[in-house]
């Protein structure tokens, strides 16, 4: 028996959300919190309605005292390392009962009818981006808090054309790289296609690798704050190359788990992408060169049917 059993002051009643058609809404496995198992969510839309029903369950001679019960549906971005730059930017409410008791089991319905949601959800190292419906039984000795989320996905094609991307890496008299990629902007299920030219190697390489980095950024500058991780790695070359030798490259994105690109959302946080390619030599130095792509995500990355009038990105 639990203390707050001991005392009687655990609670009489079991509060559950349950949202409706969420058996037949595409769902996917989520890690909203990394050091958790992954949770199966159901996929919604913008302006959507979000339904659902409130499941109260009284335990046997129980009764359960409350000053009122409301249900909201809510988007939140979370800062974990940051709690005051963390902030609700919608809460839609709903009043589900006024102040009184329940003695048995009951069900209230709600409905919030052509919901906005405008940002995609995120789940990152440091912040997190979520919709959910939370409800609140408002009580004398400490309120009753139930959340469940919702998975939102946007599918904006950016609008302007892709471009490919030269680079060069060099050392004075020692070093002297070229590379090419094919364009700067992948959907989540592309390949990255390019070339590695060797024009002066006078260094002795051991190997070579192509790196995808994650960066996250959150704050307001100047007190901004960076976390990043390497989602993936994919050596290109072992052994030394030699001059005018060209390396081709083939990455396929669909393997990793990736999302799109976020810039400012919400003047919360970006989340930024960048290829790096990274040389060692024999004595195991680094020699590096960083360059940001897009990435973005389309209806068909998610198995739904392509929409004709998938709309871009404005200005």
């Amino acid at each position: 028996m639990s203390v707050a059993s001991l005392f009687g002051l655990s609670a009489p009643a079991d509060v559950k959300i349950q949202l409706d058609d969420a058996e037949q809404r595409r769902t996917f496995d989520i890690a909203i919190n990394r050091s958790q198992p992954r949770e199966r969510l159901p996929l919604y839309f913008d302006r959507e309605p979000v339904r659902g029903k409130v499941l109260v369950r009284v335990g046997h001679g129980k009764r359960l005292e409350h000053n009122g019960i409301r249900v909201e549906c809510v988007g939140a971005i979370v800062v974990l390392n940051d709690s005051s730059q963390s902030k609700e930017f919608q809460c839609l409410s709903q009043e589900l009962a006024a102040p009184g008791e329940i003695r048995q089991n009951t069900t209230m319905d709600f409905e919030f009818r052509n919901v906005e949601k405008q940002y995609e959800c995120y789940y990152g190292i440091n912040v997190q981006l979520r919709y959910f419906i939370r409800v609140i039984v408002a009580r004398r000795m400490g309120n009753m808090i139930r959340e469940s989320d919702l998975l939102v996905r946007s599918y904006h094609e950016p609008k302007d054309d892709p471009h490919s991307i030269k680079m060069e890496v060099g050392i004075e008299d020692c070093l002297h790289i070229e590379f090419e990629y094919n364009k700067s902007t992948y959907h989540l299920k592309d390949v990255i296609v390019g070339k590695i030219f060797f024009l002066l190697v006078r260094i002795k390489i051991k190997h070579m690798e192509l790196c995808i980095v994650r960066r996250e950024t959150t704050g307001f500058a100047p007190n901004t704050y960076n976390e990043s991780e390497t989602v993936s790695k994919f050596e290109i070359m072992d052994g030394a190359p030699v001059r005018g030798e060209i390396i081709p490259i083939r990455l396929f994105l669909g393997g990793y788990d990736l999302t799109p690109t976020f810039r400012d959302i919400n003047k919360r946080f970006s989340v930024r992408y960048y290829l790096n390619l990274v040389l060692y030599d024999e004595e195991n130095r680094r020699y590096y060169k960083q360059q940001e792509i897009t990435l973005y995500r389309r209806r068909e990355d998610d198995g739904l049917p392509p929409d004709a009038n998938t709309s871009t990105e404005e200005d």
